[in-house]
């Protein structure tokens, strides 16, 4: 058989086939050469992109060592870094010391494993009062598993400050002869700006993930204004003793925020959302999502806060565990907003008393609403909007130990409306060592219309209290639903009832059961009182209803209860 050729021509000389073979060869290799060639220009290509990507703080100065000032250094980066179109700001191992750095778009700014960014102790460092700050940017990612250390300082002394929200907690203490000793920020009160270690404003597209931000001086992380927010997997921590304003994270009228996967270790609140008009007009807090988080404060672990002039909605909370905190969720409206749309859902919470200076009284859950000057013990001014509301709002599946009663109110002017309570257990002791107590009643509910009970459970724990009376304790209620509560006075024996209905319209308890030793199940008192059923409750011998003399007859009927 003859071979065919590469050019398709039969060879059957061997000559030939070896003169062919020979003149192949320089083509083959030149043609090899050409393929390396530009393989090895597209490789240096590549790497000339990646490199042009990445901007090493050290190329522009940075020395990592933290008594160097390193904020002139670490701006020439994110700045170079924005003029070339985006990147990644990198700082290595090392410590580096900063005044305000101001953020661009479309730049992450990564902080390394064994990197720390210390804010610097000098105020006149920072011309916007935040350690990492930026206005109206876009698609920002802080990042890394480094540290962010804010250094902050405090002080502890005589209190000389009168402060209306802990004004009540202030004089009781110092009614028992408690010393007035508390923790203030160093420099207080000459020094005006304590910085956060970051605020973002107006910003779209943010990510915050994988750091450690310790020691803020105040709020740690505060967007206002920002969309499509992410923080995940992040570290705060701040003294449970000292860190007064020191907060973990405060949204405030932004929307589609979620926070996931942190530890959150606060002296003042842990996660607030705020809807005010600080940096511009007060904006809805909305859409957010905050799931698989550990939550500490020696103030209020969550809270829906007092300032709020427009909204707080549509938010879930999901799969959280609150240890160590002064009150545990908190719904609080005082500048005339509303909260509305909130799912609180499969929680831990549990609750200790801290000093008199902080918020909370050991309270695992608690909502109030009032007028900005109610709450300054001031009389109302004629330019400050009516009482805000609360409304449709759900918690359910919590597990719950409190220091102190949970209290659920309303506003005179502005009742709770739709609050639904689903499997929700609680269990209160008193603490010894702290200065006063001032529960009398596991939960007490004022001013609701349309709320449901269900599944909730009041356990009474040791070491107690002298001043404890009944399980649940409801006033000024139209539309109740009381199903499957477990639950009996404080002491066996006594003559407090299991529950107290005080002006409650069109109610229903049913299904529900006290334990023995209970003498009398319910109390129903209040002039208004009226339409209540009873109905399938079991109650190991105690009478079922007493009813107050003003109570207006057939006020209360009740069938099939054993």
């Amino acid at each position: 058989m003859q071979c065919e050729s590469t050019s398709g021509m039969p060879e059957s000389d061997p000559a030939q086939r070896k003169e062919n073979m020979q003149q192949q060869q320089p083509r083959k290799g030149i043609a090899l050469a050409c393929r390396t060639l530009l393989v090895s220009l597209a490789t240096l290509l590549v790497c000339a992109e990646g490199c042009a990507s990445v901007f090493d703080v050290r190329s522009y100065g940075a020395t990592g060592r933290k008594a160097d000032n390193a904020q002139k250094a670490l701006q020439k980066a994110i700045d170079a870094c924005a003029r070339a179109g985006g990147g990644e700001v990198y700082l290595p191992a090392g410590e580096y010391t900063s005044g305000t750095l101001h953020l661009r778009s479309h730049v992450i700014f990564r902080i390394d494993a064994g990197a720390t960014l210390f804010a610097s102790q000098d105020p006149a460092a920072f011309d916007k009062p935040a350690l990492l700050y930026g206005e109206d940017l876009q698609n920002i990612s802080i990042e890394g598993r480094g540290v962010v250390d804010g250094q902050a300082e405090y002080i502890w002394r005589l209190n000389d400050l009168d402060d209306a929200f802990i004004r009540d907690n202030m004089l009781l203490a110092k009614s028992l002869g408690k010393p007035l000793m508390r923790s203030f920020p160093k420099g207080y009160p000459k020094r005006t700006m304590y910085p956060h270690l970051v605020q973002l404003l107006r910003s779209k597209d943010v990510k915050i993930s994988g750091l450690s931000f310790l020691h803020s001086p105040s709020w740690t992380i505060n967007p206002y204004g920002c969309e499509r927010l992410t923080i995940d997997g992040i570290y705060i921590y701040s003294d449970q003793k000292y860190g007064v304003w020191a907060d973990g994270i405060d949204p405030d009228g932004c929307k589609d925020v979620i926070i996931a996967n942190s530890t959150i270790v606060t002296g003042d609140d842990a996660i607030v959302f705020y809807s005010m008009n600080w940096y511009g007009p007060a904006l809805p807090c909305e859409n957010i999502t905050i799931t698989n988080c550990r939550l500490s404060s020696a103030s209020s672990a969550i809270k829906f806060c007092d300032g709020n002039m427009n909204c707080v909605r549509n938010v879930t909370v999901n799969n959280c565990v609150i240890t160590g905190s002064n009150r545990g969720i908190a719904f609080m409206v005082y500048d005339g907003g509303y909260v509305d749309n909130v799912v609180l859902s499969n929680l831990v919470v549990i609750c200790q008393r801290y000093d008199w200076y902080w918020w909370g009284n050991g309270d695992p859950i608690y909502f109030v609403i009032k007028r900005r000057s109610e709450s300054l013990g001031q009389p109302i001014k004629h330019d400050e909007p009516p009482a805000g509301s609360i409304r449709n709002v759900i918690i359910r599946n919590v597990m719950a130990h409190g220091k102190g009663s949970c209290l659920i109110s309303g506003h005179p002017d502005s009742w709770l409306e739709r609050v639904s309570l689903e499997n929700v257990k609680l269990f209160l002791s008193t603490d010894p060592s702290a200065a006063y107590d001032r529960s009398v009643h596991a939960m007490q509910f004022r001013y609701a219309r349309d709320l449901k009970l269900r599944d909730v459970e009041v356990v009474w724990e040791k070491p107690e209290s002298g001043k404890w009376q009944t399980a649940l304790y409801l006033q000024d209620i139209i539309g109740l639903k009381v199903e499957g509560f477990v639950g009996a006075p404080a002491k066996n024996q006594s003559t407090a009832p299991a529950l107290v209905f005080d002006q409650i319209q069109h109610a229903t308890l049913s299904n529900s059961q006290t334990r023995p030793g209970t003498q009398v199940f319910l109390k129903v008192t209040g002039a208004k009182s009226q339409n209540i059923h009873l109905l399938g409750n079991e109650l190991y011998g105690a009478r079922a209803y007493q009813i107050d003399p003003e109570v207006k007859k057939g006020a209360v009927k009740a069938v099939a209860n054993f």
